[in-house]
């Protein structure tokens, strides 16, 4: 079984008018967050479909396959990490799928918003219990690569099924005012789960940062609140 043969399967259902405006859609033209990417024309399901159907590819392969040019490549092989980082019991093969998945990162290879979305909340559950953890996390937060920053507060949804909202609280607390659209999303969207668990955890949070945290970021963490509290915080904002 090799990356090949996965790559075979997923242009059986490439579509050139999907790969047009995937293009469009994940912003690949110069300058944008995904300049360069390039697209076959995938749907995520059937991108999932075939990494089902790879499942027992191996490490390296797996590898191979997620240092392809092809963004719908790359999804599938993180796909393929993920599936089997869940269902393995190994520690040792834990780790090697989450050092695999880490230096696919440095590497650059997962470039782009859903790339991150789709495995990081699932991989970083490697981190839980182990004593460097938060040191990883903040390593990423402070990086000046969008995805690796975007990667620290995406891992800790691994941090919050545990039981855990410190981490959350933590790497939101270092991304509060970063300048990307990007993260003032992902950092609303963890708040917004955070709230969900403890609602005046967010309630602290936010009479910390409200007045002046990105507007995106407020409104994705108050978005499941009482219309009454939404205004209220929204009041406080200092126009950014």
């Amino acid at each position: 079984m090799k990356a090949a043969d996965v790559k075979k399967a997923l242009a059986a259902f490439a579509s050139p008018t999907r790969a047009h405006d995937l293009q469009w859609f994940f912003k690949t033209g110069p300058g944008e967050y995904g300049e360069g990417d390039q697209f076959i024309g995938l749907t995520v399901p059937k991108t999932r479909s075939v990494a089902a159907e790879f499942k027992d590819l191996p490490i390296d392969e797996t590898y191979s396959l997620g240092t392809s040019p092809i963004h719908e490549h790359r999804l599938c092989a993180l796909v393929i990490l993920v599936n089997r980082f869940e269902k393995s019991k190994d520690e040792k093969v834990r780790k090697t799928i989450f050092e695999t998945w880490m230096k696919l990162l440095r590497e650059g290879h997962i470039n782009n918003w859903d790339l991150v979305d789709v495995s990081a909340h699932k991989i970083g559950g490697w981190l839980i219990g182990r004593p460097d953890a938060m040191k990883s996390l903040e390593k990423l937060a402070k990086s000046k690569k969008l995805w690796e920053r975007r990667t620290s507060i995406i891992f800790t949804f691994a941090f919050m099924r545990a039981g855990s909202l410190d981490e959350s609280l933590e790497i939101a607390e270092l991304l509060v005012d970063d300048e990307h659209d990007l993260i003032h999303k992902a950092v609303g969207w963890v708040m917004r789960e955070v709230g969900k668990r403890d609602i005046e955890v967010l309630r602290a949070f936010l009479h910390a940062h409200a007045a002046t945290m990105p507007r995106t970021m407020l409104r994705y963490a108050i978005e499941k609140m009482g219309e009454t509290e939404r205004k209220r915080w929204l009041a406080m904002k200092i126009s950014r």
